[in-house]
């Protein structure tokens, strides 16, 4: 099945299309990891996204029920050089171009992916479509010129009803902007009682609850599309811990009133330093995000600037001055890994102990 690639900015790449046969249109970035494509193909951060893997052999150890991060993915599709046609892992259940026909999602490999990524480093992330190798392409880059994506990909993604994963430990209301399944598995691992809630569920819903801390996920899009969630952010603080985690971490930024804005090419991979400032120490981190918050911003704000990426000198991490409240850009659930940063975890742990005492 000849299929090929076209940027809004008129390049072409032709290769072999795998999965479902339909055309999709999405933003096309790239992500650095080595491993966890079945994971990425399931964040829901990538709603909307179509995804050039950087690494070049993707699906050598399958697929397997264990390591989705969601029921149903969000990607749109995926990019890679070389596509394993038979895994050799044993936990592979199906193989990835398997699942793409389960899922009626639409892959393209075969083409030039080192091009593809540089592409998108000196220009920035781009509209992009996967078509069939006959579709025009001079209609299909006037097509992705005047095609606008949609801004609610958080309520695509959240939770419709709220549900519970049961523990003996201390109650989290878990707010779902398109959470990962790995934040229910860390604080499941310190015997949390976990609730989850959907995106729009107000300060005052959430506090009857009785919660002793808050966790705020990961998610698509733009944070400045959720104004509701600042507004609850802003009825939580001061009265119970919260910890935030990549778009959590934003929205945290801007309900105490620092600015975000996007990054060029977005951070994407499982490799990415992180300097502690406190702890004057180096976390290799997981990242997927497109947006950052303003570290000018700060300056008028209770925010302290924690963290920062040592690739770009970008804000990694906050904290208020007063508040039990803290966030981190990059992903201390991370699976396959890195686990550099999951004490972050227990971290929380301790702020909702010594909340308790205090309150």
């Amino acid at each position: 099945m000849k299929k090929k690639l076209i940027l809004e900015s008129g390049e072409v790449f032709y290769g072999e299309g795998f999965g479902a046969e339909k055309d999709t249109a999405g933003e096309v970035v790239f992500n650095t990891g080595m491993t966890g494509y079945q994971e990425l193909i399931s964040d829901p951060s990538y709603c909307g996204q179509i995804v050039c893997m950087t690494y070049p052999l993707i699906g050598n150890y399958g697929i397997n029920r264990d390591d989705y991060e969601s029921i149903e993915p969000a990607i749109k599709g995926l990019i890679v050089k070389e596509i394993c046609d038979f895994p050799s892992n044993f936990r592979t259940q199906i193989t990835l171009e398997e699942l793409f026909k389960k899922k009626n999602l639409s892959g393209i490999s075969g083409i030039d992916t080192r091009r593809l990524t540089r592409i998108l480093r000196n220009s920035g992330v781009v509209k992009g479509k996967i078509v069939h190798a006959d579709a025009d392409e001079e209609t299909t880059v006037e097509e992705l010129k005047s095609t606008t994506f949609p801004t609610n990909q958080v309520e695509m993604v959240s939770t419709k009803t709220p549900y519970a994963n049961p523990g003996r430990g201390f109650k989290v209301v878990l707010v779902d902007f398109g959470s990962k399944l790995g934040i229910i598995r860390e604080l499941s691992q310190r015997n949390c009682d976990i609730i989850v809630v959907s995106h729009d569920t107000s300060a005052e819903d959430i506090l009857l609850m009785n919660p002793d801390g808050i966790m705020l996920s990961n998610g698509p899009g733009d944070p400045e599309d959720n104004p509701k969630a600042l507004d609850m952010i802003r009825g939580l603080l001061g009265k119970v811990p919260i910890f935030g985690i990549c778009l959590g971490h934003q929205l945290i930024g801007l309900a105490c009133g620092a600015k975000t804005f996007k990054l060029k090419f977005g951070h994407r991979g499982g490799n990415h330093p992180v300097l502690d400032l406190e702890k004057n120490k180096v976390a290799i981190t997981s990242q997927n995000h497109g947006y950052a918050v303003d570290q000018e911003s700060l300056k008028d704000t209770d925010l302290v600037e924690t963290h920062i990426a040592l690739n770009d000198r970008t804000n990694e991490g906050l904290k208020h001055k007063f508040y039990p409240c803290f966030s981190v850009q990059y992903h201390p659930e991370a699976s396959p890994g890195p686990e550099d940063a999951n004490y972050l975890f227990d971290d929380f742990i301790d702020s909702m102990e010594d909340f308790k005492k205090i309150k």
